[in-house]
């Protein structure tokens, strides 16, 4: 491995094309400016179709030999790129925070995230297993043998940039696939480029990451509808994801899709529950990244035997929770990550202000940094209940019994994380089964992604699950050949 250099990357202005640094061809020219304060982190022009169809040859091109490669020599790509991150750990914080608007927690937890992702990935090469068949049919054998799918597009979203690209960037590239990238315009750095020039100094062989910034008006449903990529990898909203979904049905190839897509976490807490507890788990779970987290506890769903005595705890601790300047080791909530996302936030207080709703906690906007609010007396059917938030404002909502807490977690369209509160492990299991999502935690917060175990969601939070043996399921295919002798 080369010495890795002591200056600080640089030159973050263009596209990531074919192992070439770029400018782009849009003709536009993107300002990448820090959340908090509004100062410019660098310009970068945009890309064109020309571009993305430049990125899509190269990736298949640079594929073909890569699917052939050993396990190790794709393996060592990311132990390589995780002693880098190691050595850049400083200055890969120090981007996370400017730009995406990290605290210093979070963007320290996803850096710890990006790290297992790669350590998990450098297993993935060995674990394509295929397999040997019966056949009722004398000297006849079928074999399966498991490949990769081959070029992989990959488009990834603003709240967990470096990770959330990661996390379908590592595991195609381990098992043999070439990606082209598309972060989003709030982050096209930690998104991408920052990636890039990681596994570029890991020694990636050229054309096999490409990342591509452009805006999603301009080139995103060329991306999904282009006819080189096989599967198409989305985080993101909703909305988003099913524009997705049908530009990608209409495409002259049909492709695989991994959506992972909005969510309206549930916390209940039963009657039952430990109050230190329950309050720990809803103050992180709901205001962790100004709740700017899919995964984010939407709603606190709380028995009425308790939910006085939890209010009062969890208003309390949420009344210390430092907010403003990201950078400061003690912020817990800073920036919302644009304008679109302060308007909808703020619309929403206000809105819930104007229905009555009892505000327990709240504060004076200043900048995009919105304080901590609390709501009490919140239907489960009010917008504030059934929108996602993606802001730090936390409803507190009443329910009669277990029954009607287990109606409530449900009634929704989404179905990404939840959590239940109890002290009695069988009543919280049985609870958890018939919570309508793709993961429930017990005793826990809403916020979990471990690289090796599965993440996904049901009704309208995706589609395909990421993650351990579920992302190698879904960025390979099986291809039977059978042996007469």
């Amino acid at each position: 491995m080369k010495d890795i250099p002591a200056a600080d990357y640089a030159g973050f202005t263009g596209q990531f094309i074919a192992g070439q640094w770029a400018d782009g061809h849009a003709g536009t020219v993107l300002r990448d400016t820090n959340p908090y304060d509004d100062s410019l982190l660098t310009e970068i022009t945009q890309a064109d179709i020309g571009d993305l169809d430049r990125a899509f040859a190269a990736a298949q091109t640079a594929q073909r030999d890569w699917a052939l490669s050993l396990p190790a020599t794709r393996a060592e790509i990311f132990h390589r790129a995780r002693e880098i991150l190691d050595r850049r750990r400083d200055e890969v914080i120090g981007w996370l925070i400017r730009e995406s608007g990290s605290t210093r927690m979070k963007a320290e937890t996803e850096l710890g995230a990006l790290r297992a992702g790669m350590t998990e990935a450098a297993s993935m090469p060995y674990l394509m297993h295929g397999a040997i068949l019966p056949v009722d049919r004398p000297g006849k054998e079928a074999r399966v043998y498991r490949k990769p799918v081959g070029v992989i597009g990959v488009i990834s979203p603003w709240n967990f940039p470096l990770h959330l690209s990661n996390r379908s960037v590592a595991p195609a590239l381990a098992l043999g696939n070439a990606v082209v990238l598309k972060p989003a315009s709030d982050t096209p750095v930690t998104g991408g480029l920052l990636l890039a020039r990681i596994y570029e100094e890991a020694g990636l062989p050229p054309g096999l990451l490409n990342v591509v910034v452009g805006a999603g008006a301009a080139i995103g449903d060329a991306f999904c509808a282009h006819p080189v990529p096989r599967v198409i990898s989305f985080t993101g909203s909703t909305a988003v994801g099913q524009r997705i979904a049908r530009t990608a049905a209409a495409a002259t190839r049909i492709k695989r899709l991994g959506l992972e897509l909005g969510g309206n976490a549930p916390l209940v807490v039963l009657e039952d529950a430990d109050l230190d507890i329950a309050v720990q788990a809803a103050v992180a779970g709901r205001f962790f990244h100004q709740g700017q987290i899919c995964m984010s506890t939407n709603r606190i769903i709380v028995a009425e035997a308790i939910h006085d005595d939890f209010l009062a705890a969890f208003s309390e601790a949420v009344r210390g929770l430092r907010h403003g300047d990201p950078a400061h080791p003690e912020t817990m909530i800073g920036p919302l990550c644009n304008d679109m996302q302060l308007r909808s936030v703020s619309g929403l207080i206000a809105a819930a202000r104007d229905a009555g709703f009892r505000q327990c906690v709240g504060g004076r906007i200043e900048g995009r940094v919105v304080p901590p609010h609390v709501f009490a007396g919140v239907p489960n059917d009010a917008a504030l209940a059934q929108t996602e938030i993606f802001g730090p404002v936390a409803p507190v909502i009443a329910a009669r019994d277990e029954a009607e807490a287990l109606r409530m977690a449900n009634d929704t369209e989404y179905g990404l994380s939840s959590a239940v509160i109890t002290r009695n492990e069988a009543r919280g299991l049985a609870f958890a089964r018939r919570i309508e999502a793709g993961m429930t935690h017990i005793n826990d917060i809403t916020i979990h992604d471990y690289p090796h175990v599965m993440f996904g969601g049901e009704k309208n939070s995706g589609l395909g699950r990421f993650n351990g043996n579920w992302i190698i399921e879904e960025f390979t295919t099986d291809h039977l050949i059978t042996i007469q002798r």
